[in-house]
């Protein structure tokens, strides 16, 4: 087999590094801090699609819920006002929370707030309810893949209820800079196969600040 030509091989050689050296928080913290939430390409102030997964499982006002990679989306302002008791947000970014309290106000005593990369969250309990808009397809490792999919294993209570939504196979293949990994109603139902049912998979545009169309695969899931 032919050696690398020295261009290519060195191209790659920066190309291990840069990902090696990579730091996801420092990364957010970056772009929440200097962009505006009404300019970046997730500005969903009515996230339909999410509700409509929240209104189908006719959750209890008292379930426990959980936003993975929720930052300063609107989804708690929702669910505060629809009723529910139990909301907690996850985030890599002390940035995103900390604008996400600032918009909500008295009312951003009412959710907790955990900042932790997906990736390797710990949880010390149990949702009836884990959603998740576009945080699980900027995981593009099998090992972080695999961590993400036994903490929401362990967080989620029997029979309790996984929401992910992702890039589709139409979609994007970078958002912020950042590659991730595009995924179809069968390839997310495989990746979760071992602890999850498949209850729904639909596809859904979201239209960007910008003006631009991001076509996402949502699925729906019950843990065994």
């Amino acid at each position: 087999m032919p050696a690398a030509h020295p261009i290519q091989a060195v191209a790659k050689n920066i190309k291990l590094s840069e990902m090696e050296n990579f730091n996801r928080k420092s990364h957010w913290e970056n772009i929440y801090e200097t962009k505006p939430l009404d300019t970046v390409s997730w500005y969903q102030p009515h996230p339909a699609t999410s509700l409509y997964f929240v209104n189908q499982f006719e959750l209890s006002k008292t379930a426990k819920i959980i936003d993975i990679g929720g930052g300063d989306s609107f989804l708690a302002d929702h669910l505060l006002k629809s009723g529910y008791e139990d909301i907690t947000v996850l985030d890599i970014s002390d940035t995103a929370i900390e604008r996400a309290k600032s918009r909500l106000g008295s009312d951003a005593l009412k959710v907790k707030w955990i900042v932790a990369d997906a990736s390797d969250f710990q949880p010390t309990e149990q949702y009836d309810f884990w959603h998740d808009r576009a945080a699980f397809h900027f995981l593009t490792e099998a090992s972080d893949i695999e961590s993400y999919i036994q903490a929401a294993a362990t967080a989620i209570t029997d029979n309790g209820i996984a929401v992910i939504g992702t890039f589709s196979e139409q979609g994007p293949k970078k958002c912020s800079g950042i590659e991730i990994k595009q995924y179809s109603g069968s390839t997310m139902t495989r990746q979760f196969s071992k602890h999850f049912e498949k209850a729904e998979c639909i596809t859904a545009d979201h239209h960007t600040p910008s003006g631009t169309v991001q076509n996402f695969v949502f699925c729906s899931f019950r843990k065994k």
